[in-house]
């Protein structure tokens, strides 16, 4: 597999509608992706001293965090009023090989910084609710 650049991860944000309408967060300088599972260990006097998980159990989450520049545009305008609201809307990544997640997320933090003579800056923390899927 070849190597993909940084600047093809894209985070989108919906619209509202169903089915959502994805828009590209401007202004993003870096994107990040976690995907998180809890193991249930089901280890037992017969696993020979080796730990055993049970496959497809546990709770999976995926988190999305970014760093960027604010440019005022609507969807960083949307992410803002989400986190506010506290409410969870579609989001989507994409990246370089076509590939795209899509999901539900919450906003779990979104940060606003800003420099003497520089420009205002952001950072946010997605957290997903109920399933992400690879399209």
């Amino acid at each position: 597999m070849p190597a993909e650049k940084g600047s093809t991860f894209l985070l989108k944000v919906g619209d509202g509608a169903t089915p959502p309408v994805f828009t590209t967060v401007a202004g993003l300088r870096t994107t990040q992706l976690s995907i998180n599972g809890d193991a249930v260990v089901i280890t037992h006097k017969g696993s020979g001293a080796w730990r055993e998980l049970l496959s497809g159990a546990g709770v999976r989450s995926v988190s999305v965090s970014g760093a960027g520049v604010f440019t005022g545009s609507a969807s960083e305008n949307r992410i803002k009023t989400n986190a506010l609201s506290g409410l969870l809307d579609d989001y989507e990544l994409s990246f370089e090989s076509g590939e795209r997640l899509q999901g539900k997320f919450l906003v779990a933090r979104l940060d606003y910084a800003g420099d003497f003579n520089g420009e205002r800056t952001y950072t946010l923390a997605l957290e997903s609710s109920g399933p992400v899927v690879s399209l």
